[in-house]
């Protein structure tokens, strides 16, 4: 099974560092702070294996050149074919099944445009780790994609099975689950998802993964298909819901002005 740590990072990211039983060294995803990687690896006395990029901002990829300048540039960065990211030397396409060099794990890409056009995530083992697409409670700002482009990423995402742990790269839970009370209010798993988010908080542990079937559960970004939800909007707008698209598009306008 995988280990994988949260590596805090700026004001709520989080770099997730991978390692896998019997290899000496770890996989690092979305590194925007060379610092923190290298600290954790130096503490541990292990090298670094290799880099997931998921897309391109800056607090996702800020320290690929630090850590390829410390660790030698033949360390392998990968990341999404459609972005030019300065570092990446295996660029990657929807659908790609490849073996991670040096630590010998699988990994699944997925393409997931709507934060960004080029956005992938990753899948290895039981892990998801899908960037800034989908949060806890939430989903990522639509930057360069259209409603219907997140709209069918998140639905391939909700697709993977239900087991599958989500390592998001941001603690942005409470604030989520806050706009999510709002538009869900009857939905008893929120309610108690929320008590026990905010119950880690408060003792400063990670949210952190959550799974797909939790966030199937509670998440509204993927239960806009459900009455309640509908109804809150319809509500919030004073109009008619005319399609599901409609329906997202109108949910993520709600959240960028919550």
């Amino acid at each position: 099974m995988l280990t994988v740590t949260p590596l805090p990072a700026f004001d709520d990211n989080y770099i997730w560092a991978i390692q896998a039983p019997n290899i000496n060294g770890a996989y690092v995803v979305d590194p925007g702070d060379a610092d923190v990687v290298i600290k954790f690896l130096s503490d541990k006395q292990i090298p670094l294996l290799g880099v997931l990029i998921t897309h391109h901002h800056h607090d996702h990829t800020g320290g690929i050149t630090k850590l390829l300048s410390y660790y030698g540039s033949n360390i392998p960065v990968y990341g999404p074919a459609a972005e030019n990211i300065e570092g990446v030397s295996n660029p990657l396409q929807d659908c790609t099944s490849l073996t991670l060099q040096g630590i010998d794990l699988k990994a699944e890409v997925i393409e997931v445009p709507g934060h960004t056009l080029g956005h992938i995530a990753y899948v290895i083992e039981d892990a998801l780790f899908c960037g800034d697409t989908l949060f806890s409670a939430g989903c990522g700002r639509l930057f360069e994609g259209t409603p219907q482009q997140m709209l069918t990423s998140l639905t391939r995402l909700a697709q993977i099975g239900d087991d599958k742990k989500v390592y998001c790269t941001h603690e942005y839970t409470l604030a989520n689950l806050r706009f999510a009370n709002s538009v869900d209010p009857s939905n008893v798993q929120l309610q108690q998802y929320t008590r026990h988010a905010e119950h880690l908080r408060a003792s400063n542990i990670p949210t952190l993964p959550s799974s797909i079937a939790q966030e199937k559960a509670i998440n509204p970004f993927l239960r806009s298909y459900s009455t309640e939800i509908q109804q809150s909007l319809v509500e919030q707008f004073q109009q008619p819901i005319k399609s599901d698209v409609n329906c997202f598009a109108l949910l993520r306008q709600w959240k960028d002005n919550f």
